[in-house]
């Protein structure tokens, strides 16, 4: 009862005797654990509302407690999982919370991003975002399911705990970014949302965050083309009042973006997000003759840094992004010769050398052509 609960949470030690039983569980099936969790989560939701800037003992609390919920989100019971986020949802009601959850994001969040990625249809991290960012996943649930078998009530949660985390999206937006891809995540599930519940969570995430940090998430959100879906999502049938206003808002934001862009500005955020695709300034010879100068001299010469250590990567799951470094270090080198020297310093001739020995066949001719710009220049006196 509420009585009860404020009753125990007078005392400094609140949460002593519950947490060795966490400590205990060794699979996520066992009762105890499970109980114990529960009566936590109600104490500790509790306090985040009555004292949002918490305690000692509820700082010392809350990361027990969300490590021992991420055993259940990295569960495969579907029901186990959403006691999970059910309860993370539970907690994350006060800023100290949400930064805690934050602070503890490798045990908190990953198993969550581990749900979304394949009810979006991907799976795996990193070079594995492939297909998010060429829109190729496709939905492919059943009835009350979308890809890999997510149930919908269970993306729902999960969806929901990232709402309520993008409430802290100006100091946490850029980091979900960096190290997540939220952005192509959360537009391609936009892509594929199948209720309108879904995508007013969806929508509204993307706006606290893009809205947060629109240096670098608005640039981000333009190379996954949002602006596009955002009109497609318009053209739904669409009933909720709130949704329809984040809706406008985002859209509104991103349309003004796009207007003042560059085709230079579309470069350098397609290469400050760490993942190439074949868009068009890459193929683009008056691009090249425009800009190749300008890209050696943007902020201190970081594009041609942020090159070599996009390629340095291996891609096993993306190899044309090997392919577009290799094209786009040969343009550098046709169009301002005289900074070869710099590119060499940074390891990229190296680099593109080993391709040179790639099984894939678009990294090998890229490879080849990029050396081959270097080659007109073998005999020259450096």
């Amino acid at each position: 009862s509420p009585t009860l609960v404020d009753s125990l949470l007078e005392h400094d030690n609140t949460y002593a005797p519950f947490l060795p039983l966490l400590a205990q569980a060794t699979s996520p099936e066992e009762a105890i654990p499970l109980l114990t969790s529960t009566a936590l989560t109600t104490l500790l939701a509790r306090e985040s509302t009555s004292n949002p800037k918490g305690r000692p003992a509820s700082d010392a609390a809350l990361p027990i407690l969300y490590k021992y919920l991420s055993t259940l989100a990295k569960s495969s019971d579907s029901g186990l999982q959403d006691i999970a986020v059910t309860g993370y949802s539970a907690l994350l009601r006060s800023r100290r919370s949400r930064e805690l959850f934050w602070d503890h994001r490798d045990v908190t969040i990953e198993p969550l991003i581990s749900i979304l990625r394949t009810a979006a249809g991907v799976s795996g991290s990193g070079a594995s975002a492939a297909s998010l960012w060429s829109s190729s996943a496709t939905a492919r649930g059943g009835e009350g399911f979308i890809n890999g078998g997510i149930d919908l009530q269970l993306l729902y949660h999960v969806l929901l705990v990232m709402w309520q985390l993008s409430f802290e999206g100006a100091a946490i937006g850029d980091g979900l970014e960096d190290e997540y891809d939220v952005i192509p995540l959360f537009t391609q599930l936009l892509r594929l949302s199948p209720k309108e519940k879904t995508t007013r969570l969806l929508v509204s995430t993307l706006y606290n965050l893009i809205s947060g940090n629109p240096k670098s998430l608005l640039p981000a959100a333009a190379l996954v083309r949002l602006p596009t879906l955002l009109q497609n999502v318009t053209g739904r049938h669409l009933t909720d009042p709130d949704l329809i206003e984040d809706l406008t808002a985002l859209s509104e934001l991103l349309e003004e973006h796009t207007k003042t862009q560059t085709t230079f500005d579309q470069y350098a955020a397609e290469v400050e997000s760490g993942h190439l695709r074949w868009s068009p300034p890459h193929r683009n010879t008056v691009f090249w003759a425009e800009n190749a100068r300008r890209i050696f001299e943007h902020n201190n010469g970081h594009l041609p840094k942020k090159l070599a250590e996009i390629i340095a990567k291996p891609w096993d799951n993306d190899k044309q992004v090997l392919a577009i470094v290799c094209n786009d270090v040969g343009c550098l080198v046709k169009e301002v010769p005289e900074k070869r020297q710099q590119l060499e310093r940074l390891g990229l001739k190296t680099r593109i050398m080993e391709l040179m020995a790639e099984p894939d066949e678009s990294v090998r001719w890229e490879s080849l052509r990029a050396v081959g710009e270097w080659l007109r220049y073998s005999f020259e006196t450096k």
